[in-house]
């Protein structure tokens, strides 16, 4: 497997999964799972990521709007709020999104026992065929 440079969007790691020669159906079951639950996490923070920025920019804009400051200052950089007033949107945009969160979780659990009980499995093949060959050879 290789994992490459992260993901614009979502921030994750992406990772091109190895395709052995001959890859077993459960195998295949296992990289595919991955290869999906990865899919999922890809979907899931790209969104969560682009609604977090344009919500934030929304939020800054409107508290400086209303001190009657622009998104500039006079030397051309971006205006800032202070912590406590970031602290408010984090904690609003957390409270707005505790479902979506809850819901990922939930199937990120899913998919991810789905995974550990697909490598159990292969591990457990893969351990018998290597005692069926030791065996052989003896």
């Amino acid at each position: 497997d290789w994992i490459v440079p992260p993901d614009k969007l979502s921030n994750l790691r992406p990772v091109i999964f190895y395709v052995p020669p001959e890859e077993s159906p459960l195998e295949r079951r296992l990289r595919e799972a991955r290869q999906e639950a990865q899919a999922c996490d890809q979907r899931f923070w790209a969104r969560h990521n682009r609604a977090f920025s344009q919500e934030k920019e929304e939020f800054i804009y409107s508290r400086l709007k209303a001190k009657g400051l622009e998104m500039r200052d006079e030397t051309g950089q971006k205006a800032t709020l202070n912590a406590e007033e970031m602290a408010d949107f984090y904690k609003d945009f957390l409270s707005k999104n505790f479902r979506k969160h809850m819901q990922y979780n939930r199937d990120w659990y899913k998919r991810n026992f789905t995974i550990t009980f697909l490598m159990g499995q292969v591990a457990l093949v893969r351990a018998l065929r290597w005692l069926r060959w030791k065996k052989k050879n003896i």
